[in-house]
């Protein structure tokens, strides 16, 4: 079944649109119920449900990542917005470097 897209209107095509999106819904839909359906018949195998299966310790959607080191306290704040803070390591804050150039001390900033 060949589609000459480029006889057809604006109007057209965009229906054509909404008919390709209805019909892989439709598709996702049912590629879904059908992988549910095996998802629960291996369940059923081992005496489970689904939800017993995804609500086992260690199942999730997504897995968490666990940072590797914990974040440190900060060490210095903006005189001028205090919500601005930084650690003391990496690189130093725009708002840090600007401070230091206009006269103020680290020990001025410090938290």
């Amino acid at each position: 079944m060949a589609i000459d897209l480029k006889a057809m209107s604006k109007k057209d095509l965009e229906k054509l649109a909404k008919d390709v999106e209805k019909a892989l819904a439709r598709i996702q839909k049912q590629e879904v119920k059908k992988l549910r359906q095996e998802m629960e018949k291996l369940a059923a195998a081992h005496g489970m449900t689904v939800e017993d299966v995804m609500a086992a310790k260690g199942t999730s959607a997504a897995p968490k990542l666990k940072s590797s080191k914990p974040k440190s306290a900060p060490k210095y704040a903006n005189p001028a917005d205090k919500t601005q803070t930084w650690t003391g390591k990496g690189r130093k804050p725009d708002w840090f470097k600007a401070a230091v150039d206009a006269g103020a001390t680290p020990d001025s900033m410090a938290v």
